[in-house]
């Protein structure tokens, strides 16, 4: 027999409003009353509706394609089952993320996705974990973990390995001045990347490394400004923390009458499909995005149906993709 809420309501002993607005996670239900509603919900194996829920999805990069590409993929994970997206650019740790989602909470939400906004951000304010985990909506991350501490699903790019394929790919071709062009100090994925780095570099036999790491911001002029630094510490080879600080290290490289890869090699991250048609196309260590993707619409769908997804975090392998903006070290 299909468990419906009215006997959820004769379960619990509450009316079957009061069960509607737990189902739908309105407002206006004391604590207790939604907990015994939620133990009647799971005793009885209820499974919440999902046709017309949303899933909010929290970016600050939606002009980076990879980061565009993941969202598409996740609606289009998701559209069948009756679930909608809604897409939310905000800055990481700002004030955009609580206000949006106090807008729609109320909505239907039923999962928001954190991708790449306050989970991969040092310190960030937790007013808005709070508010979700208050209305009891689940959230997931995709490459950060959440500063709170709270166990829940993230699925992260493996920013080690990262590191050291494109590290291995360079010293290969008998580069040994490799220079690392990453983002701020305190955003997670940029601070692996730079460890990787290290621990790659170091199992090479560079005592000193630190000194050919810049940190600067996730962007064309970042990439640009770390280049010149890294240039000017004699570096032949640059690892880019993303495909766009690789494009700005290129064009510093050739303002200063230099060429790539003929006196220096480039190496993106991300792996956006553009890439391939940059001059020279760029080498990148891609993100699994498909991946990630899948992973987190079936999360999704999972958490709706209320059933439990395996919590913290879960790595993915990236993928070295070899074109023209790297080759041999330069002869001195």
């Amino acid at each position: 027999m299909k468990v419906g809420i009215v006997e959820v309501a004769a379960h619990a002993g509450v009316s079957e409003a009061t069960v509607s607005r737990v189902v739908n996670r309105r407002q206006g239900v004391a604590k207790k009353t939604r907990d015994a509603v939620e133990s009647a919900m799971a005793e009885l194996g209820y499974e919440r509706p999902v046709q017309g829920q949303l899933v909010a999805i929290i970016t600050e990069h939606v002009s980076n394609p990879f980061f565009a590409d993941v969202a598409e993929r996740v609606e289009s994970a998701l559209a069948p089952h009756g679930l909608k997206t809604v897409l939310c650019p905000a800055f990481p740790g700002g004030v955009q993320e609580p206000e949006y989602i106090g807008a729609i909470v109320d909505k239907g939400i039923a999962v928001v996705v954190f991708l790449s906004s306050s989970n991969t951000v040092e310190g960030a304010d937790m007013e808005t974990y709070e508010l979700l985990r208050a209305r009891r909506i689940p959230y997931i991350g995709v490459n950060g973990v959440f500063a709170d501490g709270v166990e829940v699903p993230v699925y992260s790019t493996d920013d080690l390995l990262a590191a050291e394929l494109a590290v291995a790919h360079l010293h290969q071709l008998g580069h040994r001045a490799i220079g690392m062009a990453s983002g701020p100090s305190g955003n997670h994925p940029a601070d692996r990347r730079v460890q990787g780095f290290l621990d790659a570099m170091n199992r090479r036999g560079v005592a000193d490394a630190e000194r050919l790491v810049v940190r600067q911001s996730f962007s064309i002029e970042g990439g640009q400004a770390a280049a010149q630094m890294l240039l000017d510490r004699g570096a032949t080879a640059i690892v880019a923390a993303s495909d766009f600080m690789a494009l700005g290290a290129i064009r510093r490289i050739r303002r200063q009458g230099r060429s790539v890869p003929g006196d220096v090699s480039v190496v993106g991250y991300d792996g956006s499909m553009i890439t391939e048609f940059l001059d020279p196309p760029l080498t990148t260590v891609r993100q699994p995005a498909d991946r990630l993707a899948l992973e987190v619409g079936r999360s999704v769908l999972a958490l709706v149906s209320g059933r439990e997804v395996p919590v913290g975090e879960l790595l993915f392998d990236p993928e070295l993709v070899i074109r023209q903006s790297t080759g041999p070290a330069p002869q001195r």
